[in-house]
């Protein structure tokens, strides 16, 4: 068990007038709708169902809340860029997305997600560029890493790595499978650190000394 282990569901909201009080640190996860977001919040926190996973994507439609304690949580935001959506409810999407990143005070971190072998296509590039401008450091994960050999896993996080110079701005690039736990300690790795858990365990183990 890990300290994500113990995120439960809260609330889901349609915009961020009904996320409740903006206080607390909040990691948000964000992605295109066929990204593999679900799977990437349910491995991290050990829980099959804990995000739907749905083989239609774009079902996620609205801002999921996960709490991890009274302070803390993980924001599942709603997918973007599949073509059978709706135009208007894509509209309605990236107006909450936009109002999401640019107003919530208590966003601490994004992690936007993009398959390995399609990364930063426009729509990834525009949510790096709002988070970027709203002085939000960006975590790219690439998802999808079984999908790959080994070599040509590291070759494109490398040209991932290099690509992601251009935002201009706190965005680091990582890789990560769902299916085989690629990439999972350095995810929490950075939620730790957003979250300020690394400079807790710190504290308390100069405590204990």
């Amino acid at each position: 068990m890990t300290y994500y282990s113990q995120a439960k569901f809260s609330l889901s909201a349609p915009d961020i007038k009904h996320l409740g009080a903006d206080e607390g640190i909040e990691v948000a996860f964000a992605g295109r709708s066929n990204a593999g977001k679900s799977s990437a919040l349910n491995t991290l926190t050990k829980q099959k169902a804990l995000a739907r996973t749905s083989k239609t994507p774009g079902r996620t439609q609205l801002i999921n809340v996960f709490e991890l304690d009274e302070q803390r949580r993980l924001i599942d935001l709603p997918g973007y860029g599949y073509a059978k959506v709706p135009l208007a409810v894509k509209e309605k999407w990236q107006k909450s997305l936009g109002e999401y990143l640019q107003k919530r005070e208590s966003l601490k971190g994004l992690i936007v997600l993009m398959d390995i072998r399609h990364p930063f296509k426009d729509l990834d590039q525009n949510l790096i560029h709002w988070a970027v401008s709203a002085n939000i450091p960006v975590l790219a994960l690439l998802t999808k890493a079984d999908k790959l050999k080994s070599g040509a896993r590291k070759k494109q996080l490398l040209m991932s790595r290099e690509a992601a110079l251009a935002f201009c701005g706190d965005v680091t690039v990582d890789v990560f499978s769902s299916l085989n736990n690629i990439g999972l300690d350095n995810l929490m790795s950075k939620l730790d650190s957003w979250f300020g858990l690394a400079e807790q365990q710190t504290i308390s183990s100069n405590t204990a000394d």
